[in-house]
C-alpha cells in the first residue's frame, strides 16, 4: 500500500475541519438550550450564558414538575402519537403492499390518483368542513385520520417491497398453499423491519411535533397535545397563567420555564432516534434510492 500524498493529507484534514465545525452550528442551538435551562434567568437574558451555566438552578424544572397543565399535555401527546402512529403504519403498508404487486390490476391508475394528491388538495377550508361535517370537531381522531397516510411515505414503501420481496419468493409460498393475506402477515412483514422502522419514526416524530391541527379541530384545553402548551408558553406569553406566578416571579423564571420545557418536549424523540437509527438508514437508502 503505497503511502497517502500531501494533497489527499491536506483533502482529510479540510474534510475534518469542516465536519467539526458543521457539527457544532448542528449542536450548539440544542447545547444552549439545556445549559439556559439551568441558568439564572437574568444571566440568560443579559446574554451571559455562552459556554456553561451560569450560577446553577432548577427552579425553572420544579415548576414545570409542579405544573398539571403540561403533564396533561404530555399525557395527551404520548396517546395522539402511539394510536395515530399506529394508524398510519398499519394503513401504509397495508396499502403499500398490494400497489408493490405486478398481478394487481389498476395499481398504476391507483398510483397516480394517490400521487395526485400530493400535489393538489382541496386546502384548509374544505378539510375543516369535512372533519366538522363527520363529527370529529375537538377529538382525537380530528388529529389522526385526515393525515392517516402520506403519500411519500406510501411510495417509499411500495418501493422497498417491490425490491425486497421477490416474486419467487410469493410462488414458492403459494405452491405450499399459503394465501396471499398468510403471506403479507408472516412472510412481507418479518422481512421489512427496516422500513416499519422507518414509518415508525417518520411518523411518530410527525405527531409529537404537530400542533397546528390541535389548533384548528380541537376547543377543550384538557386535549391540548403538547406542542400547543408549549406554543402558549413560547409565543403568547401565558407563563403567569399557566405556572400560577405573580408577575414579577414570571418575568424572572419565564426564560428557564420556556427552556426547560423545550428539553422536556424533545426528550422522547432524543431516545427514539437512537432506538431505530441501524434500521432508519437501511430503509431510507433502500426504500428511496432504489425507487
Amino acid at each position: 500500500m503505497h503511502s497517502r500524498s500531501r494533497a489527499d493529507r491536506l483533502f482529510d484534514l479540510f474534510n475534518y475541519a469542516f465536519l467539526t465545525l458543521l457539527l457544532i452550528v448542528i449542536l450548539y442551538p440544542l447545547y444552549f438550550i439545556i445549559i439556559a435551562s439551568v441558568s439564572d434567568p437574568i444571566s440568560v437574558s443579559g446574554g451571559k450564558v455562552w459556554l456553561f451555566p451560569v450560577d446553577f438552578t432548577l427552579e425553572g424544572y420544579q415548576r414545570i414538575m409542579e405544573n398539571q397543565t403540561i403533564w396533561v399535555g404530555y399525557k395527551n401527546t404520548l396517546v395522539y402519537m402511539t394510536v395515530g402512529t399506529a394508524v398510519n403504519v398499519a394503513i401504509t403498508v397495508t396499502g403499500a403492499y398490494p400497489l408493490s404487486r405486478k398481478d394487481m390490476y389498476g395499481r398504476h391508475l391507483f398510483m397516480f390518483l394517490i400521487t395526485f394528491t400530493m400535489f393538489f388538495s382541496g386546502g384548509l377550508i374544505p378539510t375543516y368542513l369535512l372533519v366538522k361535517s363527520l363529527g370529529l370537531m375537538n377529538s382525537m381522531w380530528a388529529l389522526i385520520l385526515p393525515g392517516a397516510v402520506s403519500v411519500w411515505n406510501l411510495i417509499i414503501t411500495r418501493t422497498f417491497f417491490q425490491h425486497n420481496i421477490p416474486d419467487e419468493l410469493r410462488e414458492a409460498a403459494a405452491m405450499d398453499g399459503c394465501s396471499d393475506f398468510k403471506f403479507f402477515l408472516q412472510v412481507a412483514l418479518p422481512l421489512s423491519k427496516s422500513i416499519l422502522a422507518v414509518l415508525v419514526l417518520f411518523y411518530g416524530v410527525s405527531h409529537w411535533n404537530s400542533f397546528f391541527s390541535a389548533l384548528i379541530y380541537l376547543r377543550d384545553e384538557a386535549q391540548y397535545p403538547l406542542q400547543l402548551v408549549l406554543r402558549n408558553i413560547l409565543i403568547q406569553n401565558e407563563v403567569q397563567e399557566l405556572m400560577n406566578l405573580d408577575l414579577g416571579a414570571s418575568n424572572s423564571l419565564s426564560e428557564s420555564i420556556k427552556y426547560g420545557v423545550i428539553i422536556v418536549a424533545s426528550v422522547p424523540v432524543l431516545i427514539l432516534y437512537p432506538m431505530v437509527q441501524k434500521y432508519f438508514v437501511k430503509g431510507v437508502m433502500i426504500g428511496s434510492l432504489k425507487g
